[in-house]
């Protein structure tokens, strides 16, 4: 069955190359990335539609939901694909912190704004998430990092809280004909995390540098993409399960135990709706 498959973040990375692949299996692919450029480029090579947003403007998002709602009336698959690690502790022009903005609260402002058209289509809601391995506690009251600030801590909290919004989405929407699946891609060789310099990432992207490390340690993009392109294309209940964390096309208990908390799921759901009240009663 051909699809219609919106894909944040597809500008790049992991995002282009699922697209290029979906698009050549005959799926309707909806190109959206940050930069005008990039996502014409791509969306120019497949013969696609693109729509530009910049999720540390959460009126972009609001604005991308609007356009895909005219645009489209039925949408199989949400990619929530877009994020990325910066440097230092940054504000948007919304007030949140930079990378819990990108990777979570405007994925899932999103979400929300669109899920009257998911619930209807019986969609499919996908999150690119990390190994969240070494991800530090998540604090409800401190979201936005202004207590303690670390470059990786705050991008593992925001790949954990994808985790946590899948699984909320999941046992909130399930029965209503809509699934939800996260997975980690891989350690995936793209520009990501350029502005960051935390000792961690310069270390691993010195590693990356060597042709030999490359090839054994880390994945291509189009590798990366492979779990996107496969959860896009499955059917949930028969080749994916919804509310689970997959790796390498396997469901995988993720590495850190705050992924299966119920609770703090609960809690950053009814905490992020809070903080996008404004965006919500549009």
């Amino acid at each position: 069955m051909k699809k219609v498959i919106v894909i944040t973040g597809a500008s790049d990375g992991i995002g282009a190359a699922a697209a290029r692949r979906l698009h050549a299996a005959g799926h309707t692919v909806v190109v959206v990335g940050r930069s005008p450029q990039k996502t014409r480029a791509v969306a120019e090579e497949l013969g696609a539609e693109s729509h530009i947003a910049d999720f540390t403007r959460l009126a972009d998002v609001t604005r991308l939901a609007t356009e895909l709602s005219a645009a489209h009336r039925h949408i199989d698959v949400l990619a929530n694909n877009a994020g990325g690690m910066f440097g230092g502790h940054t504000r948007t022009v919304d007030g949140f912190e930079k990378t819990f903005q990108v990777n979570h609260l405007a994925p899932f402002l999103l979400t929300r704004l669109l899920l009257d058209t998911l619930l209807a289509s019986g969609a499919s809601v996908v999150q690119t998430s990390s190994t969240v391995r070494f991800t530090k506690t998540i604090d409800l009251d401190d979201l936005d990092h202004d207590r303690h600030f670390d470059e990786v801590h705050a991008y593992g909290a925001a790949k954990l809280e994808n985790i946590l919004f899948t699984s909320e989405l999941h046992r909130r929407h399930h029965a209503d004909g809509l699934a939800a699946a996260s997975f980690y891609p891989g350690n995936v060789v793209t520009n990501f995390g350029s502005e960051v310099t935390s000792p961690v990432i310069r270390f691993v992207r010195r590693v990356a540098a060597s042709p030999i490390a490359r090839r054994a340690l880390f994945s291509t993009p189009e590798q990366g993409a492979d779990q996107l392109v496969w959860l896009a294309e499955g059917r949930p209940g028969t080749d994916w399960r919804s509310g689970a964390y997959y790796f390498r096309r396997k469901p995988t208990k993720p590495r850190n135990p705050q992924a299966a908390d119920v609770d703090l799921a609960r809690g950053l759901w009814e905490r992020s709706e809070a903080m996008l009240a404004q965006q919500l009663r549009r």
